[in-house]
């Protein structure tokens, strides 16, 4: 008989080897695995007492938390969807996810909860909203008091098939409107065997959650992490004091985290010097890092470096940077800019960059390509957006949009996104949605978002500005226009003013064009990458 791959069993299975060991901390609060799997069949029946059933969705707009994690588990013992929200959001970009997703149960905690009174009354689908931490004014269902209503008993689980939904996470595009990402049991399990090899997962590792579990699940460490009966350490923020602090003392040995936050690291520890004396990875993901920087990591920190890529339609890692064996012996400032690549196909997924008529680049380092991937993790689709779907996933193949090269050895590089993502700060950011705020300024005639640079963030969005006849406006004017309108890591940081933008015969904007001008301005038009 089959057994059906259910996210469920991970659960299962650190309950039924690691029962009484710490499985997650709290802001010093501590479980055991059997303690955890008790909140979660109390969460279970007290889902199902609100009506909640198979294939109904729940959202929950929280930070790292305890009950941030348990409520995956929860969740998924309904065969119901989790629909983790990204806590940097604006209002009225929860009231879309809220009611394109139908959801039925919304948790949220009690320090985001003011993101959610405005919309309140315009939500069409929520029948119950459950507080975190609930404060006494906050009028709503508070979370502990309603959980300790209903029996730890087991859970009496529906059919569950492998291949139903159980993630919807909602990501940016090139349209101002986030598309809804269906992962199935199946593409997260698969996903979580594979990634828990490539990252060597053991039972001896204290996880901190550094990048926020509503990011892709956090790469997924709710997954394979609990599968494998380590400690789950939670991190409200991350701040760069907190999280050395951390390290040290709950002998956290494995981080995953975007590149801004890792640079805070190598800040802090600058000015600071903390002292560790024991073995930490940390696992990467977002724009591309210099050889520099990662050389800084693995010399200054003493941490082993791990660059991963991927997207959240394929569940979402793809490929690893770490070194071969058979490469070991390359000079370390090859083995340093190597590490910084997207790096090579990870166990049960095919990876190539391909050009316009679907033909593998030649590995040479030079020649650009669009990234393509097929494996497991990729997503069942877009939730109520067919066309979407059958434009990324063609042929079997994902089309990610994202430009790369591949060297001699097959490490994949990133070099650009074809569909002008911005990546600030782990969060991809539609230039579009931002270019659409910006032409409802009365002075601005036409505008062109595109990323630049920036020391913290990576990268920021920047405008180029055709002002209207007679109208004038200045660049703090804008940047607080966007601030007003937009989630504050969405807002342009800068803005050029030109008299006309670039355009092909047809009327396309030329971004290629603007970006080109921008380096060239900041002197630096040799670093610059077509």
């Amino acid at each position: 008989m089959k057994v059906p791959l259910l996210l469920t069993q991970f659960l299962d299975r650190a309950v039924s080897l690691y029962g009484d060991k710490i499985g997650v901390i709290d802001e010093g609060k501590e479980l055991t695995y059997r303690e955890l799997n008790d909140r979660v069949n109390q969460l279970s029946h007290g889902l199902r007492d609100l009506g909640v059933k198979k294939g109904d969705r729940v959202a929950y707009l929280a930070p790292n938390t305890l009950e941030m994690l348990e409520g995956f588990y929860g969740v998924f013992q309904l065969g119901a969807v989790m629909v983790p929200l990204n806590i940097r959001l604006k209002p009225d970009d929860y009231l879309f996810i809220l009611n394109h997703s139908e959801s039925k149960v919304l948790f949220v905690d009690q320090e985001l909860y003011h993101l959610i009174l405005p919309i309140k009354d315009k939500l069409e689908t929520i029948e119950a909203i459950i507080v975190h931490g609930k404060n006494p004014e906050t009028n709503e269902i508070a979370y502990d008091e309603w959980l300790t209503q209903f029996t730890s008993a087991p859970f009496q689980r529906p059919d569950i098939d492998e291949d139903d939904v159980c993630s919807l996470l909602y990501t940016s595009g090139t349209t101002g409107n986030p598309k809804g990402v269906m992962l199935t049991h199946r593409n997260n399990y698969l996903h979580a065997l594979i990634t828990m090899h490539h990252l060597r997962v053991s039972d001896r590792d204290n996880y901190l959650h550094v990048l926020p579990m509503f990011h892709v699940n956090g790469w997924g460490s709710p997954f394979y992490y609990t599968a494998n009966g380590a400690t789950h350490i939670c991190l409200r923020k991350a701040a760069p004091e907190l999280i050395f602090e951390y390290i040290q003392k709950y002998q956290v040995n494995v981080m995953h985290m975007a590149p801004t936050v890792l640079n805070s690291l190598l800040q802090y520890y600058e000015q600071h010097v903390p002292i560790m004396e024991h073995p930490v990875r940390v696992v990467i993901a977002g724009s591309a890092p210099p050889p520099a920087f990662v050389t800084r990591v693995e010399k200054e920190l003493g941490w082993e470096f791990i660059q991963v890529y991927g997207m959240t339609e394929s569940s979402p890692l793809s490929t690893v940077s770490t070194i071969r064996s058979h490469l070991s012996d390359l000079p370390l400032h090859e083995q340093y800019r190597m590490k910084a690549k997207a790096g090579h196909a990870m166990i049960g997924c095919e990876v190539k960059v391909v050009n316009e008529h679907g033909e593998a680049v030649p590995h040479d380092g030079q020649t650009i390509g669009e990234v393509v991937v097929r494996s497991n993790g990729v997503m069942k689709g877009y939730w109520k957006n067919p066309e979407a779907t059958m434009e990324t996933i063609r042929n079997g193949w994902l089309h990610t949009g994202d430009m790369a090269t591949v060297d001699s050895y097959g490490n994949i590089d990133i070099v650009d996104r074809k569909k002008d993502i911005i990546i600030s700060g782990g969060e991809n950011i539609s230039s579009i949605e931002v270019e659409g705020v910006l032409y409802d300024h009365p002075s601005v005639l036409e505008v062109a978002v595109i990323a630049v640079p920036h020391e913290k963030w990576g990268e920021t969005p920047h405008a180029f500005v055709v002002t209207r006849p007679g109208h004038t406006v200045t660049e703090q004017e804008l940047i607080a226009f966007s601030r007003e309108r937009l989630a504050h890591f969405k807002a342009i940081t800068g803005v050029t003013f030109v008299d006309e933008l670039p355009k092909t015969a047809s009327g396309k904007i030329q971004k290629v064009h603007l970006r080109k001008e921008y380096w060239t301005s900041i002197g630096k038009a040799d670093r610059y990458v077509n």
